[in-house]
């Protein structure tokens, strides 16, 4: 049983009515008597957690550094409420780098994406644990980890050619904020201090994209290259680049003009393209319509290649890709897209990555008045907030439009 062991006896703050006190007194008998002492200039109360499973000996746990008697007495009545109710979690001693490499192992290895893992892996094996690493969970605060981003914007490159940016940092910060939360989770510590850590906040990132005569232009420009296909395809499905460069055939229903996505292509620094399977992926499965000129222009495509593969013979590799080399094998993802940039900064067009057709895609759609709804379950985006917070550029203009179209039917139209 848990006890709790005495010097001076005291009341707490909750249990001041006659009531409370008689509640209080027993949960004093269950547990023990509830007392605080004072060292040096401060306020400290201790705990017998029970017996160490190992040895059979009591184990006792001391709070101190209140300033007050009275707050050492509210924490203390505090943490008879968590004993009474089982909820008390014996602050663990295991160091943030040894936790965050068993998060790595035991969470992040098996539920995550290997271009995520990668990402995590970064940010804890070159900044959290070099900066952070040797304090233990219980030892670890908010202001540590405030301190922490600070630093981080001020002199946070591995080069030392000066900070990070706002948003590298908020994504240290969601990396440690997600594993501590698991610790929670797992019990290894009762409060996620990063909860209480405020991150920068970064600058809203623009959306660069095209216009309609933009990208004819791009489309021109690349007609009879092997960018046109890519290009031309992501234009009209808002589709991700690994998304692009992992379809395959059989993901196409061409009777009913319905792509599926269900694999991407990604470049990893350790191992470098491989492929992914999104179909257990909420997010990235779906669905997407296209048009009659994308099913032509798959339609042709799929000659080409027909003629591609009996040129190469033997040395084809079949991986069943739409988008793919001549002898069929992937197209690396990055160098497509420095190739993509290549092809803009000719033809004098704004700059723009090949990730910036997607939001193109987006910005047309709702343009022309299409639903936020039906252009979020396009992208794959999770919610449709997602979309109305990354396209809100392009909201004003639809309020005005959607105002004037009601102004027409009530006054212009006969009303």
């Amino acid at each position: 049983m848990t006890t709790l062991l005495i010097c001076t006896f005291v009341h707490g703050n909750a249990y001041h009515t006659t009531g409370n006190r008689n509640k209080f007194n027993k949960l004093v008998r269950r547990r023990g008597y509830m007392h605080v002492r004072k060292r040096g200039n401060k306020w400290c109360f201790v705990l017998d957690v029970g017996r160490d499973p190992q040895t059979g000996k009591r184990k006792q746990k001391w709070f101190s550094g209140f300033k007050t008697k009275k707050e050492a007495q509210k924490a203390m009545t505090a943490k008879l409420h968590e004993l009474n109710q089982g909820a008390y979690i014996e602050p663990s001693k295991i160091t943030l780098a040894d936790y965050l490499n068993r998060w790595l192992n035991d969470y992040a290895r098996i539920n995550c994406s290997p271009r995520t893992l990668e990402g995590y892996e970064y940010i804890i094996e070159k900044h959290l644990i070099p900066d952070l690493g040797n304090i233990t969970l219980d030892k670890l605060k908010p202001m540590d980890l405030q301190n922490y981003y600070g630093n981080k914007l001020i002199n946070g490159r591995k080069d030392g050619s000066g900070g990070l940016s706002p948003r590298s940092v908020l994504h240290h910060h969601r990396v440690l904020h997600e594993a501590l939360e698991y610790a929670v989770r797992w019990q290894v510590i009762a409060i996620n201090p990063a909860k209480a850590a405020t991150p920068p906040k970064p600058q809203k990132a623009q959306v660069n994209v095209l216009n309609k005569e933009e990208i004819h232009q791009l489309l021109t420009a690349s007609k009879g290259t092997p960018y046109y296909e890519p290009i031309f395809f992501a234009v009209n499905t808002g589709m991700r680049r690994g998304e692009i460069f992992g379809l395959r055939w059989k993901d196409i229903n061409f009777e009913n003009n319905i792509i599926s996505v269900r694999q991407t292509l990604q470049r990893l620094k350790s191992e470098g393209l491989k492929f992914r399977d999104t179909t257990k992926t909420d997010g990235s499965r779906r669905t997407i319509f296209v048009s009659e000129s994308v099913i032509d222009m798959l339609k042709k495509l799929k000659t080409k290649q027909a003629k591609n593969k009996i040129k190469a013979g033997p040395y084809y590799k079949n991986y069943d890709l739409v988008f793919a080399k001549n002898d069929g094998s992937p197209i690396d993802v990055d160098y497509f897209s420095k190739a993509f940039g290549l092809l803009i900064k000719r033809i004098n067009l704004p700059h723009i990555r090949f990730h910036d057709l997607r939001h193109t895609h987006a910005t047309l759609l709702l343009q022309q008045g299409e639903h936020p709804k039906v252009v979020s379950e396009r992208l794959g985006h999770s919610t449709i907030a997602i979309t109305m917070d990354t396209y809100s550029h392009v909201m004003p203009n639809m309020q005005k439009e959607a105002a004037q179209k009601l102004d027409d039917f009530l006054f212009k139209n006969g009303g």
